[in-house]
This record gives structure tokens, C-alpha cells and sequence, in this order.
């Protein structure tokens, strides 16, 4: 329980108890409120107003004595009653003495007495509720103390001398202090421990790997640490410390997170007790240990031998006094206290400055030209003011701060009938109680967390105390509230909740630096501010001073499904409704609201958590109109932090991994942080100019979308419909129930339960899709007026994405369509002429004609282009035929507005127009190869028209009537014509091949430096017993299982032209920023304004000969045997061999002039 509830609780209690106190505290209260209330108005004459006034004064004054009463007797201690001071009553006022008073009121004033008598009940009901509530507050802090007692904090160690060292200065004199104890402790060699007591190797810095039950560990202490349970985290370590077995899993990071934990509460006899089992287990302490013991001493403020011993030894391990400045994270009130430490064995000390080295700069020669000064360079600005992008922030900061936002869904509205008013207050009722009983639960399944890491064990009390009750209260309604009428995957649900919980727990709270920091950024982006010299917004922001996010460890997919599973199973609990909702005639009983059901799904049987059928008819019925969601799913209201490092950019408060990688999976951010930082800024800046682009939604799409949504859909044109429109279980002899009939066949009954599955099937896809479209339309709704932004991060290949799923760009046809860019540029003299290429494009027809015939097409199409902008819905639908039919519309309405401008080149368009790679994947291989008969094949060479290599294969081929048959001549044919692609491919897999044998997975690096490893491993499964139902976890990123040798061979080959493919994308991308252009990309799909087609057009064709004329497999070839192949222990090895045999044939190139590139037109069109 917070402190601040506690606080809050028990001020509320003490003023309940106050009887007579401020008239203002007890009307608040509401137990005395008909006499403090508002005033009333009344026709009695003055002297009776005196009269009912004395008369209400000495009333008041009997129903606070006997309200004293009833307290004492209930055991109510030291209750004061404060004196109600009684005007007397002239002699000839008639007014009657206080004794009287009541015999008075009986008579003359029943009614009134009456009323004191209900208000003296209900303030006593609500004193009992109080002082009950009070009562388990008190318990439950007292039962937390004793169980903090029952903690052990003294270790058990295995070796002798060091166990009767610890037992006689636990029993020593005032002459052996325990910092005296700690310093001599430093003098003892670690302690090498044979057998079963052999002690873990230390973590040597990210280099090591923590995986299994070593990183469940290292979470486990980490949430220990964050939820204020240190003594439990010590309790757990001095737990598997004392068993042989389990403390071969502890780390001397474990030891350390421990002890800076009571180095910051200054409790030194507990972090000696650390101290101890580290020796004991063979460690040696590093620099976080020593940090750790003299901040401690600081906060002591300790005597200066103590600390200069401890210095000296120190010294004698080898350490750097420096190092404790310099390499050792420490927050600013941390650093102060190891200073004063230093300084009292040292006082003419200094720490040393981080060293104010000139930035790094990529030193790549592909990036050379993106880094060079040049003062004319002109980088694109944003077209809001410095005031307006300050009021988007302070608008982003309220939503990462609420963690949620709420939004109106796009549904149709219902009319407002008794029906459905009832059907709300009947869901707000269930609601109210429903939140009452997670509190509930909540608090009991923390309790028997609570007693089940007292016994030593991993439990999940420190995780479930990472949120308040109320937010994870909130969370578990919101996903009641989406869970889908089919039920969802118990695993599935699981994995979604832990997640939350992860994410969640690591919003920073640093706002008002930050925001300081951020208006300052702004001055390089905002249209009416200035800055001295041009510079990138990383080199900006990094120019404002260094203020890194704190890295933090992932949390293994084990633990995230097991607390997920936890919270999904409260809410099972808790969630239950009256009987009558289900049958109007039942007893009146409570039921699940939430079933536990098995269900086979692609041959397997899963557990599924289903809502009742009445509950999902509840829901439908009241039709409410809101949808909640992560803060971090939806678009951003202002531009997102750049990119600085793997683990900080884009969100201000959410901290947000720069590569994406499975829940659990480290590799990927290690190998990140082993890189120096300067490789990754070409990686760091294309994320960062990706996510500078402002979007803003297209209205009139948006209307059209809309239309059709809430009437029945219209799945030919990608709007799903609604579950109405799903196909129902077969009715009669063909139901269900039908299987039971005795005249049916075996063949029968098969036959109508896979026509059952048939449909259920049916109906899920579309119930998924409906609901895909319900989040992204109702966002486009709620940002229809705004200016927003989509962060961006990579896959493992280097391959970037937004960062909100639920609405971005790279989506279907009909997410492109409703975004538009917020910043225009007009057309100019060649931009109407791109726009009509583009709409051709999107119709799929003329692909192979010239771009000219193109735009001469679009004219002769004009009269169906305007009458399907001015009636896509009633005019003749030209734009319905298209391939990709609402990008369609939305360019024919922007070809409209274009034409009908009184000058088009002047015509401001805020419309992006692609350009395509043309099958980019072959052209990354043949450029590799330097293949002429690829390239020509792939529009790599100049051609008046463009080539279509799948046709040309199908026309050598006339092979058209198997369809299977076909694909296997298409490739075949692929393989002759591309000879170079297939022996790189051949290579690339035989040499991921061998290496997998070797027992690693493949990595290589791409050409701008961005480390890359395949994640496939094989699959390490962890059960999750208990509860609703086991759960088995199989994770197949886990570097302590060897590789998974078919996946790790037949990914290589097009993961690696993925990866070239990007490096690609985010050259042209730096390129076009330097030029000034708006550019995003979807993989091989280049985004820009019409305008500037031509400019990046150019820049894609220079990039992309620049990156090829690298020796790219020669450097692959040398990079993969300097880390397989260069181990003096794994040299002799058969493998090993053969992989060095294998790297070392690196496949011939071909004689193609890559210079040829630059001049064909349909290389990306």
C-alpha cells in the first residue's frame, strides 16, 4: 500500500473521530451536514428562530455525548470531544434549560428528533466501516513488520573461516566496529571453493550473458530494489547463497545491486553481510562493490582510517581511484556521498572530468559526406512555431504520464433507448463492484506471493508491487472490456499483461529537466526560431548535455507469462455477475463472468479465456463508445526525442529499445552496446529523421472509410464487416446438435464439424479484422485535427518500423491512404506530372509502359479521375477498380484539386508519391555478383521500358496450366537467368550452415556498421504450473541453446540482403535530409512530395551505387572468420575447418558497370 494512501487513510479516520471540530470538516463528512449544511430559508418569526436555534444546540449537545458514549464503548481509544459552547437562554425568552431540552424535543419536536436518531445511525455504520478499515490497515502494517522480521539477513557461509570470522565480530566489542570488520575483509583472497561449491564465474559487464534462471534472478532483485523490498532481496540472495546448488546461479552484479541497495539506506552491518557472501563465494569485488562500501561509509560520515584502508586495498586489487567516477553509474546524490568518503581519507581529491572529447563522427565512407561540416547545408524545418511545437509536448507529457488515453470509437452511435441506458447502468454497477473485488484479490495474491518469498522462493510479490493497485486494477477492466466474444489464448493474454506490466513499470519521471532540455531542442526544428550552426538533431540534443536513460535489464519471457497469468487469473476471480443476467428466472447466485474452456486451434489444443454469452450481449447492448490505450501505441502529439543510443529516443518517458527483438532476448542489445557509438550513428540518425516527419490525417478519405464501416463494410474494398455479417452455426438437421442424431453417418458427423470449423474460423478472421479497423479508424478520428508523429525503431535485420502499431504508413491500402504529410511543398514545374504517374501506379495497369505513357494515360483518364473525386460513391467508381483502390481515390482527389488550381505549380500538396524498387531484393544480388544478365532483368540497366522479370520467365517458360508446376519453373528459370545470385545464396547458406555447427549463431555486420545476429535458437521450453492450467513457454531466442541449424541457414541468406537493404534505405534517407527534403520509406518504397520525386530519385540511384561499390562479401568473408574462425581452442575443430575453406571461396563477381545504375529510369519507379 502507497504512503500516500496510508496517509490519506488515517488523516481521513482522525478527523471521523473528531466530533465537534470546524463545522466545515464534519460537513465533508457528512454525519452532521442538516445542521452545518446550506441555509435554508424560513418564515418563522425571530424569537422562534431563537427558540428551534437553542433548542438545536442543546440537542446537538446530548447526541454528542452519547456519540461519545457509543465510541468508548466499542473500545474507541482517547476519543476528545470538544466543547459546543451553548448560549444561555434569557429568563423571559422562554427558552428551556439544556435538561429539558429533551423532554422538549420529544414533544414539541418528534420530527426532528427522529432525524438525529437516523444521522446518529448512519454515522455509526460509517464509524464501524471506518474503524474496521483502519483496524486492517494496522494489521496488515503490523503483519508486514513481522514478516520483514522473520527475514533472515545473516548469511551462512561455507567457509569456516570466514563463518567464525563473521560469528565473532557479530559478537565482538566496541573496538571492531563493523566498518573496521568490512575493512578487513577486503584483505581476505577470495575464498576458491571446489566441488559442488564452486561458485559462478562473475558478469564481466554486458559482455556476459544472463539467460534462464540467472535472468530471473537479476529481475527479481532489480523489482526487489525498485518496490522498496531490499530486505527481501537480501533475504533471497542469503537463501540460494547458503545452497550449493542455487549459488552457482548468483552473479557478483547480484551481489552488488544488493549492497549499493543498503549503501543508499547506509546500513552497513547488512551490506557487510553481503560483503561476506561474496568473499565466500569466490568473488573478487569490482569497482560497484567498493563504490557501493564507500558511499556507504559517506552517508555514515565515517572516520578516515576505515576509508583508507579500504582504499588501499582497493589499490592492491588493482582498481583506479578514478574508475569510481568514471565507470561506476551513479545518480548525482550517490556521487556526493562516495566524494565525501574520498575526500576524508583524501582531501585534496578531485574526481576526475569526463573527459570533453570533440564529438565522434562515423568514420564509414559511405557517411563521410553526411558528417563533413558544411555551413550551407540546409536541413529541412518543421512548419509550426517554437510556441506551438511547446504546447504539443506539454500535450505528449500528459498522455505518457496517464500511461493511457482514452479515445471515441468510430461505431456507429445507438439511439438512447431504455434498453441501452439500462444496459450502462447495469455495466457501471458491475464495474463499481468488480473493482472492489480486484482490490481484493489483488491484496490476497500478494500475501501468498509475500509468504512464498519468504521462504526463499522467486515469487512474483515484488512485480505485483511494480504498479499501483489502481493502475493494475484499471488494466485488468480495460482487457475485460477487449477481450473478443470468441475468447483469446490464455498464453496469449498472459504474455500481453506481463508486457504492460514491464513497460509500464519503466515510465521515467524526470519531466521537468527534460522539459527544459526539449524546448532548447526545438530551437533546431520550429519555423521561426535560429540556431549557430546547422547540425542534425542528435548532435543537437547530445549538445545540450548528457542525461542517458538508465539501461535496464529484460525481464525473461518465463516471468513475463507467469505474473500475466497471475493478473489474467485475478481477474477470472473477480469478475462475476448476477445469474439473472444469464437466465431472468435463476436464483439469484453470482457467475463467472469469465470461463476457462479448451479449444483445438491448427491441430492443437489450447486454453482459452471466453467472456460469458451474457456479458458479451451486455456489452453489445450498451454500445459504449470509448476504447483505451497504451500511450506508447498511439502516434505522437509532438516531435519524438532523437535517437542517441540503443535504449534512448523516441517516447519523452517510455523508454523504447532502438532495434526490436522478442520479450526476453538480449543478444541483439548486447552486441548494440558493445559497439562503439559512433557506428551506430548512421543507424541512430535515419530513425530519428524518419520519426521528424509530421503526418496529418485525410479528412475526406476518412468520411468515405467511415461510411462504409458503420454501414456493412465493404471487404472488396478492405473495409471488414461487422460480426452481423459473419456466417452463423448451420440451423436444423445440419446444427450442432445434429452430430447427437443416431441416423447420422461417422462421414456425416465429420463432414458438419469441419463445416463448424469452417465457419468459426470465418468468423474470428473477421471479427480480428473488424477489430484491427475499429482501432486504426477511431485513432485517424481522434487525431483527424492534429499534427502527429510515428517514432521509428528496427528489426534485427536493420529493417525500420513505426512504432505505433495500431496507425502508421505501413499498413494496408487503406492505412496509406488516410495519412497525408502535415507539411506541404508546392508542386512546382514537374510535380502535377508525378502525381498522375503515381495514380497509374496505383491502378496496376501499364506496368510495363514508360513513365511518359503513363502520364499521358492519367489525361486520357482525366473525365473518370475528377468524377471519381467529386462522387466516389455515386459518380462511376473508376477509382473502385484500381490495385490499391483508396490510394487511388486519395491521389484523384489531389490530381482534382492540382488541375483546378489557377496555377498548379503553385498548388501546395501535402501528398506523398512512392517509388518502388523493382523486385529490390534480386537487384541488391545482382549488383552483388556484378550478374549483366540479372541486372538487365531487374531494371538495374538504362531501358526505355521497364522489365518485369517474372513475366519474361513466364514467357520463356509457356508453361501456364498447373499453377504448382509454374512456380517451380518460375524458379528454376530464375536460377539460370540469375546464375551470380544463385552461387552468393549457395554461399551465404553453406557458410551460416557451418557456423551453426560450430555451435554459434550467425552474425555478421552491415556495411554502415549496425551489428546483426539471427535470433534462432532452439526452442528451450519452461513450464508454468498451477492455476487455470499449465502453461509451456518455448522460446527460441535463448543463447544458451544451440542454434537451430535449418533456421539459421535458410534465414542468412535473405536476412543479409534485408540488411542491404536498409543500409540502403537509410543512406538515401540522411541524403535527402541533407537536401531538405520530407522523406519516409516502407522497406524498399520511397516516400517524398511530388515535388521533390526528382531530387530523391537521383539520390536513391547514388546511394545505391555507393553501398555496392563496397567489397561487401569480401568484408563479410573477413569479418566471419576473424569471430568463427580465429579461436586457437576451436581451430583443430572439423568444422571450423570447413567454415574457413567455405569463407575463403567468396563467389566470383560478374563484369556489370554498377555506374550504369545512375541512369535507369526504372531501377525504382
Amino acid at each position: 500500500m502507497s504512503a500516500v494512501r496510508w496517509g490519506r487513510g488515517a488523516a481521513g479516520f482522525g478527523r471521523a473521530l473528531w466530533p465537534a471540530g470546524p463545522p466545515g470538516l464534519l460537513a465533508e463528512e457528512g454525519a452532521l451536514g442538516g445542521v452545518w449544511g446550506r441555509k435554508r430559508s424560513s418564515t418563522a418569526s425571530p424569537c422562534e428562530q431563537d427558540r428551534r436555534k437553542d433548542w438545536g444546540h442543546a440537542e446537538l449537545l446530548e447526541v454528542l455525548k452519547a456519540r461519545v458514549r457509543q465510541l468508548q464503548a466499542e473500545g474507541v481509544a482517547e476519543v476528545t470531544v470538544k466543547r459546543v459552547a451553548v448560549p444561555r437562554a434569557p429568563e423571559a425568552g422562554g427558552a428551556q434549560p439544556a435538561r429539558q431540552a429533551k423532554a422538549g424535543a420529544e414533544g414539541a419536536a418528534p420530527a426532528l428528533s427522529s432525524r438525529w436518531a437516523q444521522k446518529l445511525d448512519n454515522d455509526q455504520r460509517l464509524m464501524e466501516k471506518r474503524k474496521q478499515r483502519l483496524e486492517g490497515k494496522l494489521q496488515k502494517h503490523v503483519e508486514k513488520v513481522a514478516w520483514q522480521k522473520q527475514l533472515r539477513l545473516e548469511p551462512r557461509l561455507l567457509s569456516r573461516k570466514l563463518a567464525s570470522q563473521l560469528q565473532h565480530w557479530e559478537q565482538g566489542t566496541p573496538r571492531s566496529p563493523w566498518e573496521e570488520q568490512l575493512a578487513q575483509l577486503l584483505q581476505e583472497a577470495p575464498q576458491r571453493l571446489g566441488g559442488k561449491a564452486a561458485a559462478a564465474p562473475a558478469v564481466r559487464g554486458p559482455e556476459s550473458r544472463l539467460e534462464g534462471q540467472q535472468q530471473r534472478l537479476l529481475s527479481f532483485f532489480e523489482c526487489c530494489l525498485l518496490t522498496g523490498h531490499l530486505p527481501l532481496a537480501h533475504h533471497v540472495l542469503v537463501t540460494h547463497h547458503s545452497k550449493s546448488q542455487q549459488r552457482r546461479l548468483l552473479t557478483l552484479s547480484m551481489y552488488n545491486m544488493v549492497m549499493l541497495g543498503w549503501a543508499r539506506q547506509g546500513s552497513f552491518k547488512e551490506l557487510t553481510y553481503v560483503f561476506f557472501m561474496l568473499k565466500d563465494a569466490g568473488l573478487a569485488p569490482d569497482l560497484r562493490s567498493y563504490a557501493a562500501a564507500l558511499q556507504c561509509m559517506g552517508r555514515l560520515d565515517q572516520d578516515a582510517g576505515t576509508i583508507r584502508r579500504c582504499l588501499k586495498q582497493m589499490a592492491q586489487d588493482g582498481l583506479q581511484l578514478q574508475g569510481l567516477f568514471t565507470a561506476v553509474p551513479l545518480g548525482a546524490e550517490e556521487r556526493a556521498e562516495l566524494l565525501r568518503a574520498v575526500r576524508k581519507a583524501k582531501p585534496s581529491f578531485t574526481p576526475p572530468r569526463l573527459p570533453v572529447s570533440p564529438p565522434q563522427v562515423n568514420t564509414s565512407p559511405l557517411l563521410r559526406d553526411i558528417y563533413a561540416k558544411d555551413p550551407a547545408v540546409s536541413y529541412p524545418r518543421l512548419h509550426l512555431s517554437l510556441k506551438e511545437l511547446q504546447g504539443l509536448f506539454r500535450r505528449q507529457l500528459r498522455v505518457e504520464m496517464a500511461t493511457t488515453i482514452t479515445v471515441e470509437s468510430v461505431e456507429k452511435v445507438p439511439l438512447l433507448t431504455k434498453e441501452v441506458l439500462h444496459a450502462r447502468k447495469t455495466l457501471a454497477g458491475l464495474r463499481s463492484r468488480w473493482k472492489t473485488a480486484l482490490y481484493q484479490e489483488l491484496q490476497e495474491t500478494k500475501e501468498s506471493e509475500a509468504h512464498a518469498a519468504q521462504e526463499g522462493r522467486l515469487s512474483l510479490f515484488p512485480y505485483l508491487c511494480l504498479l499501483s493497485e489502481k493502475e493494475v486494477v484499471g488494466m485488468l477492466l480495460q482487457t475485460l472490456q477487449a477481450l473478443p466474444a470468441q475468447g483469446e489464448s490464455l498464453l496469449f493474454l498472459a504474455h500481453e499483461l506481463g508486457l504492460r506490466v514491464f513497460k509500464r513499470k519503466q515510465l521515467r519521471n524526470e519531466v521537468q529537466e527534460l522539459e527544459q532540455r526539449y524546448s532548447e531542442y526545438l530551437h533546431l526544428l520550429a519555423s521561426d526560431t535560429q540556431v549557430e550552426e546547422p547540425c542534425l538533431p542528435r548532435q543537437r540534443w547530445e549538445a545540450l548535455g548528457e542525461t542517458e536513460a538508465p539501461h535496464e535489464q529484460p525481464w525473461p519471457t518465463s516471468v513475463v507469462v507467469q505474473l500475466g497469468k497471475q493478473l489474467a487469473e485475478v481477474l477470472v476471480r473477480a469478475a462475476r455477475m448476477p445469474s439473472s443476467l444469464a437466465a431472468p428466472r435463476s436464483p439469484a447466485t453470482l457467475i463467472p463472468v469469465l470461463y476457462h474452456v479448451y479449444s483445438f486451434r491448427s491441430f492443437r489444443q489450447i486454453g482459452i479465456l471466453k467472456p460469458h454469452p451474457a456479458f458479451t450481449q451486455l456489452l453489445e447492448t450498451a454500445a459504449e463508445r470509448t476504447l483505451t490505450f497504451e500511450s506508447t501505441d498511439v502516434p505522437m502529439l509532438c516531435p519524438p526525442l532523437p535517437w542517441t543510443s540503443p535504449h534512448s529516443g523516441a517516447f519523452l518517458l517510455s523508454p523504447t529499445k532502438m532495434m526490436r527483438s522478442v520479450e526476453g532476448s538480449q543478444q541483439h542489445q548486447l552486441l548494440l552496446e558493445r559497439c562503439p557509438p559512433a557506428e551506430l550513428h548512421g543507424a541512430l540518425d535515419a530513425l530519428t529523421q524518419l520519426g521528424n516527419c509530421a503526418w496529418r490525417v485525410n479528412g475526406r478519405v476518412l468520411d468515405l472509410v467511415l461510411e462504409l464501416f458503420n454501414d456493412k463494410g465493404c471487404p472488396r474494398l478492405g473495409v471488414p464487416a461487422p460480426p452481423s455479417e459473419a456466417p452463423r452455426p448451420p440451423e436444423g438437421r445440419q446444427a450442432p446438435k445434429g452430430c447427437l442424431l443416431p441416423e447420422v453417418s461417422p462421414a456425416e458427423k465429420a463432414e458438419m464439424r469441419r463445416e463448424l470449423a469452417r465457419r468459426l474460423k470465418v468468423a474470428r478472421e473477421m471479427q480480428s479484422l473488424r477489430a484491427d479497423a475499429l482501432y486504426r479508424l477511431s485513432l485517424a478520428q481522434h487525431l483527424r485535427h492534429c499534427v502527429f508523429w510515428l517514432p521509428h525503431n528496427m528489426d534485427f535485420r536493420g529493417r525500420t518500423y513505426p512504432c505505433s502499431p495500431h496507425f502508421n504508413h505501413l499498413g494496408s491500402d487503406l492505412a496509406r491512404a488516410l495519412l497525408e504529410f502535415a507539411q506541404g511543398r508546392p508542386l512546382g514545374p514537374h510535380g502535377l506530372n508525378w502525381l498522375k504517374i503515381h495514380l497509374v501506379n496505383l491502378t496496376g495497369l501499364k506496368k510495363r509502359e514508360s513513365l511518359e505513357a503513363r502520364r499521358d494515360y492519367a489525361d486520357e483518364l482525366m473525365e473518370d479521375i475528377l468524377d471519381s473525386a467529386d462522387r466516389p460513391m455515386t459518380g462511376r467508381k473508376w477509382w473502385m477498380e484500381a490495385d490499391e483502390p483508396w490510394q487511388a481515390l486519395a491521389c484523384c482527389m489531389e490530381v482534382a484539386r492540382a488541375v483546378r488550381a489557377p496555377d498548379p505549380t503553385a498548388y501546395v500538396s501535402h501528398f506523398p508519391v512512392h517509388q518502388d524498387g523493382s523486385c529490390n531484393g534480386l537487384q541488391h544480388y545482382a549488383a552483388l555478383g556484378r550478374d549483366g544478365a540479372g541486372a538487365a532483368s531487374v531494371n538495374l540497366l538504362p531501358s526505355d521500358l521497364p522489365q518485369d522479370v517474372y513475366s519474361e520467365v513466364a514467357a520463356q517458360d509457356f508453361v501456364w496450366e498447373a499453377s504448382h508446376y509454374l512456380v517451380r519453373q518460375v524458379f528454376n528459370s530464375l536460377q539460370e537467368m540469375f546464375s551470380g545470385t544463385r552461387s552468393i545464396q549457395r554461399w551465404l547458406t553453406e557458410s551460416a550452415r557451418l557456423i551453426s555447427h560450430t555451435g554459434s549463431a550467425v552474425e555478421w555486420v552491415t556495411p554502415l556498421g549496425i551489428p546483426i545476429v539471427q535470433p534462432y535458437h532452439r526452442d528451450s521450453k519452461v513450464m508454468i504450473k498451477g492455476g487455470l492450467q499449465s502453461l509451456t513457454v518455448s522460446s527460441s531466442v535463448d543463447t544458451s541453446q544451440k542454434p537451430n541449424t535449418l533456421k539459421q541457414k535458410n534465414g542468412f541468406p535473405p536476412n543479409f540482403i534485408h540488411s542491404l537493404d536498409s543500409s540502403h534505405m537509410i543512406l538515401t534517407a540522411l541524403h535527402c535530409y541533407r537536401k531538405g527534403l520530407t522523406f519516409v520509406s516502407v522497406h524498399d518504397c520511397f516516400w517524398t512530395h511530388a515535388a521533390d520525386v526528382a531530387v530523391m530519385n537521383q539520390v536513391c540511384r547514388e546511394q545505391f551505387v555507393r553501398l555496392h561499390s563496397q567489397p561487401i562479401l569480401h568484408n563479410l568473408s573477413r569479418f566471419l572468420i576473424k569471430r568463427f574462425c580465429s579461436d586457437p581452442r576451436t581451430s583443430k575443430s572439423v568444422w571450423v575447418s570447413r567454415l574457413m575453406d567455405t569463407l575463403l571461396s567468396v563467389p566470383k563477381a560478374g563484369t556489370f558497370n554498377l555506374e550504369q545504375v545512375k541512369r535507369s529510369t526504372y531501377f525504382f519507379s
